[in-house]
């Protein structure tokens, strides 16, 4: 009877095994580190947005020698209506791209003394100064800050609009 007793683990060998795997739990989440790369692929598909939207642009140039006008509230206007982020823009995108997160939101702009020739797409990118190609080290763009009355304002892209893509005539 007492070498069946002798055969399982005591209370304490068992707080011990639990303890080491929480610390190497703890220790994993520490490395993967899981809510940066939720930022980092947040800001992936922002780029990649941004760069679509920058081809149907270029296309819409190439067929009207200008690019379309913004609205007041950073839309892309087609005949004079505002089209939604996540709206359809025939033949030049199914689907104008919206932002992942809720909350944030990308701006176009095309300054009207620009007479269709140049525009402004931005967006925040969640990683801020930790990303290489965000605008001024995270912080916003030159081009907001410089850029006077019709610009959004900085914050408008649901945090710092701290990303840009523009036509080839400005910098961002």
């Amino acid at each position: 009877m007492r070498k069946k007793l002798l055969q399982g683990f005591s209370l304490i060998e068992m707080l011990i095994v639990i303890g080491i795997l929480g610390l190497l739990a703890v220790a994993l989440l520490v490395t993967i580190n899981p809510i940066a790369q939720i930022q980092k692929s947040n800001d992936a598909q922002r780029k990649n947005d941004l760069a679509q939207f920058k081809r149907a642009l270029d296309l819409y140039y190439n067929d009207n020698g200008r690019y379309p006008v913004s609205s007041v509230d950073f839309k892309i206007v087609i005949s004079g209506s505002s089209i939604e982020w996540g709206g359809s823009w025939l033949p030049y995108m199914n689907k104008i791209p919206k932002d992942p997160v809720g909350g944030h939101v990308y701006q176009y702009y095309a300054p009207a003394t620009a007479n269709g020739q140049t525009y402004y797409l931005y967006a925040n990118l969640e990683r801020g100064a930790k990303d290489p190609q965000s605008c001024n080290s995270g912080n916003v763009c030159t081009s907001i800050s410089s850029g006077g009355a019709g610009f959004p304002a900085a914050n408008s892209c649901g945090g710092t609009c701290n990303y840009a893509i523009t036509s080839p005539n400005v910098n961002p």
